[in-house]
């Protein structure tokens, strides 16, 4: 039995990781003869990043692949894994923070993570988008968006009390955190860039 849960964990694990590595921003970038998005702008792999290009259609298409990438794994797992499906939600997000293709040197998590919460329990899907469209809507600043939405659906996992969810989703906020560090200097310094700067 040991044995079948290190087994069982070791392929949702995979199965999240496999997924979230998929670099899309940079693909799509490349394909569409923009070059590398990640010498522009935040040289982030991400759709805000993306959307400094001018292309606005292929940001959007980034921000729902990331989405994707989030939300598929961890469906796949409900089905194949579903004790073990907390695994693949933190390993899809892990996956595209530090990619194994781009020197683990990937996204920070925020659309991937929305596509997780989804995935976990549709209720906290919609508090992470809800803040996350509340916040960006009001601030015009994804990282104060993004940070808020990963705390927001940590928080409502916990208060709807949705056990695995919340702990999954708390650690994924601490590591989105934290990879805004930079973001959060720029916030106080008041050099934080908005949505639509080429900067």
């Amino acid at each position: 039995m040991g044995t079948e849960f290190t087994i069982n964990v070791l392929w949702a694990a995979l199965l999240g990781y496999g997924f979230g590595s998929i670099p899309f921003g940079l693909l799509l970038t490349r394909i569409a003869g923009l070059g590398d998005v990640r010498k522009i702008g935040s040289g982030n792999i991400g759709a805000t990043n993306v959307l400094r290009t001018g292309n606005k259609g292929l940001a959007a298409a980034t921000l729902l692949l990331d989405l994707a990438k989030g939300f598929v794994p961890v469906w796949l797992a409900a089905q194949w894994f579903w004790q073990d499906m907390g695994w693949t939600a933190l390993f899809a997000v892990i996956g595209h923070c530090f990619p194994v293709w781009l020197g683990f040197k990937g996204g920070k998590g925020v659309a991937t993570n929305a596509g997780v919460a989804f995935g976990l329990a549709w209720p906290l899907g919609l508090i992470y988008a809800g803040v996350w469209i509340g916040m960006l809507a009001i601030t015009r600043i994804s990282s104060v968006a993004g940070m808020s939405a990963v705390v927001g659906a940590a928080v409502g996992a916990f208060a709807l009390g949705f056990a695995t969810p919340a702990k999954v989703l708390a650690l994924v906020a601490i590591l989105i955190i934290w990879l805004h560090r930079e973001n959060i200097k720029r916030l106080i310094a008041g050099t934080e860039p908005k949505v639509g700067s080429k900067s």
